[in-house]
């Protein structure tokens, strides 16, 4: 699996549609859904950053999601959030249009985590927990977007507690602990999404190799060079794991069979 990575303020319809022809899965966002992080989103605006406020963000969403109806790739929405009914709302719209509700528990920026939003989340597990669960109960499809080297959190329990809560996905910013992402696959049954650096083959055979289901490309998701070049590569990946499984199969097959006497 290919998906294309939110990016603050940046991250709509039009931006999904353009990745469309490479990756699976568009993460829309990262949409600030209650108060307390749409007050975070404006001072962030007010420092130069770029960030979607609406004056209706479930509308927003809503209205984004729909767009892409007739897309060739599933739509999802990061949402940050310090209080729970907003999330439970924003997974309700993600479920009429069949798409991936995020939890952001990764923005580390300074307004976000004073806000409650972002690493700050990441940092409460049980917060994050009744999240997931409340998403997954409004009847959608759940990714928890994550960052590796946090002081004092345990990724990979993380990863076991949100997945138990009702976690569908875990997406991880591996940052410069690549080897991470074996420890997040071995948790627990979500699928894992690899993120930080993939670019091209190497980066992304290398999370691949480490257990991810699939990688996530950030930044360059605007560049259809580098989404062509990841995405035949993630094909390539899957094309020979098949292989390799199919020639397994015919080993193990043809060691049962009885030796026939000569």
């Amino acid at each position: 699996m290919l998906a294309l990575a939110s990016l603050s303020g940046a991250s709509d319809a039009e931006w999904a549609r353009d990745g469309a022809a490479f990756a699976d899965l568009a993460l829309l966002g990262g949409l600030a859904v209650d108060d307390a992080s749409r007050d975070a989103a404006r001072d962030l605006v007010a420092r130069g950053r770029r960030e979607f406020l609406p004056d209706d963000p479930l509308a927003f969403a809503d209205a984004e999601l729909a767009a892409l109806s007739e897309a060739p790739i599933r739509p999802g929405l990061n949402v940050r959030s310090a209080t729970l009914d907003p999330v439970r709302e924003a997974a309700a719209v993600c479920a009429r249009h069949d798409a991936v509700v995020e939890i952001n528990a990764h923005c580390r920026q300074e307004e976000l985590c004073a806000a409650g939003c972002g690493e700050r989340l990441l940092r409460d597990t049980g917060r994050l927990e009744r999240y997931v669960a409340a998403a997954s109960e409004a009847g959608a499809t759940v990714s928890v977007k994550v960052r590796a080297e946090v002081d004092g959190v345990d990724l990979p329990e993380t990863a076991r507690r949100v997945a138990a809560a009702g976690a569908d996905a875990i997406h991880v910013d591996a940052m410069d602990s690549e080897e991470v992402i074996a420890a997040v696959a071995a948790a627990s049954d979500a699928v894992v999404v690899a993120n930080n650096g993939v670019r091209d083959r190497a980066t992304a055979w290398e999370y691949l190799a480490y257990g991810a289901d699939g990688v996530s490309v950030g930044r360059p998701s605007d560049d259809p060079a580098v989404l062509r070049r990841v995405a035949r590569a993630v094909d390539d990946w899957w094309r020979r794991a098949a292989e390799d499984g199919a020639t397994l199969d015919r080993e193990r097959e043809r060691d049962r069979e009885p030796e026939v006497p000569g």
